[in-house]
């Protein structure tokens, strides 16, 4: 495991990485802990924020192009962006459990689906988790793990 390529990457995608993980790390908190008070609204803002960022920086980064500068990622941002404000005018009307399941799918979606991806060979995450060889097996393990891990977040 090594940074490296991650510091050598453009300001962006260091941005997008750090929001991510930052992301990442926030929603256990915010799925976690009692809903509905002071402090889990601050984190819900706190993550919403986040998910902005990751999700906005993405159509600034352009590793993989499939119809000229874009590709399904950016397809995954314009989805977190709606989602996101459709959760919030969800808990703003009242509609908790609708507002719970938005934000679970985004949690699942746009952190584990993307990240997952993010591991794939010959990217920048493959190279700081797996160093410069593309071990496609320990991608799939890994993989396997991360999504069974955020399965189980997400049904409880």
């Amino acid at each position: 495991m090594t940074l490296q390529p991650l510091l050598d990457a453009s300001p962006v995608i260091r941005v997008h990485v750090l929001a991510a993980f930052a992301a990442f790390g926030l929603a256990a908190v915010v799925l976690f802990r009692r809903k509905g008070n002071g402090p889990h609204r601050l984190a819900g803002r706190l993550w919403v924020g986040l998910m902005m960022v990751v999700a906005g920086s993405s159509f600034f980064i352009h590793t993989i192009r499939m119809w000229g500068p874009w590709s399904p990622v950016h397809l995954l941002s314009v989805a977190t962006l709606a989602a996101l404000a459709y959760a919030v005018a969800l808990a703003r009307s009242g509609n908790i459990p609708a507002h719970a399941r938005i934000m679970k799918a985004s949690y699942l979606g746009a952190l584990g689906l993307a990240g997952v991806f993010t591991l794939a060979p010959g990217r920048i995450m493959n190279q700081v988790v797996f160093g410069t060889a593309d071990a496609l097996a320990s991608v799939v393990q890994a993989s396997t793990h991360a999504l069974t891990a955020m399965a189980i977040v997400v049904n409880t």
